[in-house]
């Protein structure tokens, strides 16, 4: 969940003049990096090698 605050360090952080949908797509990254940090704090992620495991089965 994105907060007000966050939102508005990202405007803060823009050129003088942008488009809303610069805005829009940023608002739209910052929303998806949040998301990943609760799910890596929430333990939600696969360890690197449980990936290459994976992986390596696909091309067996």
């Amino acid at each position: 969940m994105l907060t007000k605050a966050k939102v508005q360090e990202l405007v803060n952080h823009m050129p003088d003049t942008f488009s809303i949908d610069d805005l829009v797509e940023k608002v739209i990254l910052l929303q998806k990096i949040e998301q990943a940090k609760q799910q890596i704090k929430d333990g939600e992620f696969y360890e690197w090698e449980d990936v290459k495991k994976e992986m390596d089965s696909w091309f067996e």
